[in-house]
C-alpha cells in the first residue's frame, strides 16, 4: 500500500516526525556509560504515553521477526545495526549505539534512527561509518523531488556508501510510512536512477541508510530480532522521515 497524505494527515504527521526527533534526543543525552538498555527503553515508553501517542513496535510481529518486539526503541550496539532487541545490558564508554524509533501519533507515523559513540567521539573508523550513513542519507533527502523516482534517492545512496568502501546490503532499507509504519515503497540503499515509483507531493518516506565494516551479511542473534554484521564488525544505521512537497523535501523528525 502506498498512501498520499492530505493537509490534514501532514500537519499530525509533522507533530508526529518532531515527537520522534525529541525522543531521540533525549534518549542520546541520557545514554552514557552505566546506562542499562532496559532504561533507555522505559524512558522512551514514558516519552510516547506522555505525549499520547502509541508505540509502533510493542506488538509488531513480521515474518522476519520472532514473536512481537515487546519493546518501545530499537537499541543497537557495537556489531548489531538493525532491530536491536533492549536487553539488560549496560553501556560502556566506547559503544556504538544506534538508537532507532517509529511512533504514531493521531494516525500518523514517523521514524528515524541516530548513531552515536558513548562517551566521545569514538575511533577513526566509528567517525567515518556514522558520517557515511549520515552524507548518504542527505543525498538520498537531495534526491527527493517531485517526478524523480525511488531509483534516484537509492542510487544517489549506494554513491555515497560504496563510494566510502562499504559494501551495500538492499534486504533491508527505507520504506514509506504513513497510517502504518512499513508500508511500499521500498527504498533500497543501492539501487539504478530513474527507476521505480515515481514521487508526488506528500509521500512520506522513512529514507535510512546503514551499513557494516568489512561485510555486508547479516546474522540474527539468539533473540531473534537483532541483525547483526556476520563478522562482528562496526556498525551504523541513520535516518529520517521526510515528506514529499511541491519545492523537494521537508524532514519531519529533526530534533
Amino acid at each position: 500500500m502506498i498512501e498520499v497524505m492530505g493537509p490534514t494527515e501532514i500537519k499530525r504527521a509533522r507533530k508526529t516526525g518532531a515527537l520522534v526527533g525529541r525522543i531521540l534526543q533525549s534518549m542520546k543525552q541520557r545514554a552514557v556509560a552505566g546506562t542499562n538498555l532496559l532504561d533507555i527503553d522505559a524512558w522512551t515508553k514514558a516519552m510516547i504515553e506522555e505525549a499520547g501517542a502509541v508505540s509502533c513496535y510493542v506488538d509488531y510481529e513480521p515474518s522476519f521477526g520472532e514473536g512481537p518486539f515487546a519493546h518501545y526503541i530499537c537499541t543497537s550496539v557495537n556489531e548489531a545495526v538493525l532491530h536491536g532487541k533492549p536487553y539488560n545490558y549496560t553501556l560502556r564508554k566506547g559503544d556504538l549505539l544506534t538508537l532507532d524509533l517509529a511512533v504514531s501519533l493521531d494516525g500518523v507515523v514517523a521514524d528515524a534512527a541516530i548513531s552515536f559513540v558513548i562517551g566521545g567521539e569514538g575511533t577513526e573508523e566509528d567517525r567515518a561509518l556514522i558520517d557515511a550513513t549520515v552524507r548518504a542519507l542527505e543525498a538520498g533527502i537531495a534526491a527527493v523531488k517531485p517526478g524523480n523516482k525511488i531509483g534516484d534517492i537509492s542510487y544517489a545512496i549506494g554513491q555515497v556508501l560504496r563510494g566510502a568502501g562499504y559494501a551495500v546490503n538492499t534486504d533491508f532499507g527505507g520504506h514509506g510510512v504513513g497510517s502504518t509504519m512499513h508500508q511500499d515503497p521500498h527504498i533500497p540503499n543501492n539501487g539504478e536512477a530513474g527507476r521505480g515509483f515515481k514521487l508526488r507531493p506528500g509521500l512520506l518516506l522513512a529514507i535510512e541508510p546503514w551499513v557494516m565494516t568489512g561485510t555486508d551479511e547479516l546474522v540474527t542473534a539468539s533473540d531473534g530480532w537483532t541483525l547483526k554484521s556476520a563478522t562482528g564488525s562496526r556498525t551504523a544505521h541513520t535516518e529520517h522521515t521526510v515528506l514529499v512537497t511541491a519545492d523537494g523535501a521537508e524532514i519531519l523528525t529533526l530534533p
